[in-house]
């Protein structure tokens, strides 16, 4: 089954917002939004769309919590079913500055380990959306840009067909990727406005640790190996880079004192 969406983040798109027509939301079989938004935008869309709008929350939406967009729907911890497609939502940043919608790993990974019921009823999921992007797959290397482990490891248990993620600005640097695919899923930034199509199998698959390998599947055994593999793949460069980028951080402080010591001797 092919199926058109919109993904939108971070940033109102003017082609919508203030200069729209109708017929631009032609074709489109769904809207999701990986968050940063405003909920006046995502309200506008859902008035206009014929078609769910899905939302799940970025680091700066602290004012849904009193205006949450109107005729939306919300997918945070939720695997919500359209057309017998299986969408997880997972929103949220690294934790920085102790701001709503934020978490560190830990808690990250403990919200997906509440899901393990919800996931092994529905047999997995087709695609995942969540603002943040997973570690080591498109994203930065500080603190509030940095990925969760435990989306990267969500692809790895259940191989989704789709990830679509915000958080990280195309405009932010040149070689930021619109796409890439890790593993078996295709992963999105849907930074501002990006519509694609998606082939969805018709008969979805049982995905992930909770159940029977079928014939080509990896045993349970083969894939936690893989899991482990994937996993040091993927945290030893994010934290070499990491380190690179702190031990650049200390010499500019240690330059900067350096250089307001050598000012006031000068002064005496």
């Amino acid at each position: 089954m092919k199926m058109r969406i919109l993904a939108i983040a971070d940033e109102e798109s003017k082609y919508y917002w203030d200069y729209f027509e109708k017929s631009k939301l032609d074709g489109i079989d769904l809207i999701i939004s990986c968050g940063d938004l405003s909920p006046q935008y995502l309200s506008f869309l859902a008035t206009y769309a014929k078609v769910p709008v899905l939302y799940v929350h970025g680091n700066h939406d602290a004012c849904y919590e009193d205006t949450p967009p109107e005729g939306c729907i919300c997918i945070e911890d939720q695997i919500y079913v359209y057309r017998g497609v299986r969408i997880l939502g997972l929103g949220g940043s690294m934790k920085y500055n102790y701001g709503p919608y934020q978490y560190t790993d830990a808690e990250m990974r403990h919200r997906i380990f509440k899901l393990r019921l919800k996931l092994q009823r529905k047999g997995g999921f087709d695609i995942l959306v969540a603002h943040s992007p997973a570690l080591g797959i498109n994203d930065g290397d500080d603190i509030p840009h940095r990925g969760f482990m435990g989306l990267t490891e969500l692809l790895i248990d259940y191989s989704p067909t789709l990830f679509l993620h915000g958080h990280v600005h195309m405009s932010y640097d040149r070689n930021i990727k619109r796409e890439e695919v890790y593993m078996d899923t295709r992963v999105i930034n849907a930074y501002e406005r990006y519509v694609f199509d998606v082939e969805i199998p018709d008969e979805p698959s049982k995905r992930g640790l909770f159940f029977r390998r079928q014939e080509g599947d990896l045993s349970l055994r083969e894939r936690r190996k893989r899991k482990k593999e994937k996993r040091k793949e993927i945290t030893e460069p994010a934290i070499a880079r990491r380190e690179a980028k702190d031990a650049e951080e200390r010499r500019a402080v240690e330059e900067a004192a350096a250089r307001q010591k050598e000012g006031k001797n000068d002064q005496q």
